[in-house]
């Protein structure tokens, strides 16, 4: 059964017809925010529906790693190897200490509450950056449906100054974001077709020049789907969630081809020995695929 789709033929060097799609564990409600840590062995993800951070370890399975979680939905490592997660339930963004205790990085702007954190990158400078969007404060399905004091920006957090910026400002509903291996360029997807037919639904991508942003054309358009979450290999491509499967695009805006995957996928991240592992997160399911492509994250 083939699990790939290519629409130009490097892709087909990317993939190993040897290497299938693996659904590594399932029966979860919608898993998000997937992040490997390499020097545990381990991938963290999110099931966020049922308030709660999971563990999957190659050749042990799935465990619970932390429960409640505020509802938290993506995941990063800052420089340090720290876990930094975007909570729902507590509108805010953390940081999980080598000691297991939490520091709060943002909870609010402008004497507001944030909406519900999002997905989230940091920069080499250490700098947080991460998107706000209302999901989960529309209903009580992924947090607790409240009262909307923010538009939904994209954030930068100076942890260094004591600063947090609204650094991006037009955006409807904020999603994933990265930047590319060289940081000169952040992509931000903007899901507003989630709750408005009409809204947006593609890449942006911004010029990053000594901290600040320019540009902000649109990159692309994922179809079918949307670009929910995504990361970037070695190579500038983004590997994106799409309503198929997972979508690699060039660092030209040009679909290169698919990953196949059976249910909707939310988000992905690279890990594994090498970093070659692609891991997806899909509905109720982490499958994973091992490519011929190297992911850029950092540690």
């Amino acid at each position: 059964m083939t699990f790939f789709e290519a629409t130009d033929p490097v892709f087909n060097s990317y993939v190993l017809g040897n290497a299938p799609v693996r659904q590594l564990a399932t029966g979860f409600s919608w898993v998000e925010g997937p992040v490997w840590f390499g020097d545990a062995g381990q991938l963290l993800f999110s099931d966020i529906p049922n308030n709660r951070i999971m563990r999957w370890i190659p050749d042990v399975g799935v465990s619970v790693f932390r429960s409640p979680s505020n509802f938290a939905n993506g995941h990063t490592r800052d420089r340090e190897g720290r876990l930094i997660s975007c909570e729902h339930g507590t509108r805010r963004v953390t940081r999980t200490e080598h000691d297991g205790s939490i520091t709060v990085i943002a909870d609010s702007y402008d004497g507001k509450r944030l909406n519900s954190p999002n997905d989230v990158v940091v920069k080499s400078d250490g700098t947080i950056w991460f998107t706000d969007p209302h999901y989960g404060i529309m209903t009580d399905y992924e947090g607790y449906k409240s009262e909307q004091e923010l538009p939904c920006f994209v954030y930068r957090v100076d942890p260094g100054r004591g600063t947090m910026d609204a650094v991006l400002t037009d955006f409807q509903c904020p999603n994933g974001l990265a930047f590319s291996p060289d940081e000169s360029v952040l992509y931000v997807a903007d899901t507003g077709t989630m709750f408005d037919p009409e809204g947006h639904g593609h890449i942006r991508a911004f010029n990053v020049a000594d901290g600040g942003l320019s540009g902000g054309d649109v990159f692309h358009v994922v179809d079918p789907g949307k670009s929910d979450g995504f990361r970037i290999d070695s190579d500038g491509n983004i590997w994106t969630s799409a309503a198929d499967g997972v979508h690699c695009i060039n660092p030209l805006g040009t679909l290169l081809g698919k990953i196949l995957v059976p249910e909707l996928v939310s988000n992905v991240c690279f890990g594994g020995r090498a970093k070659h592992q692609l891991f997806i997160t899909a509905t109720t399911s982490v499958y994973s695929v091992i490519l011929n492509r190297t992911g850029v994250q950092r540690p």
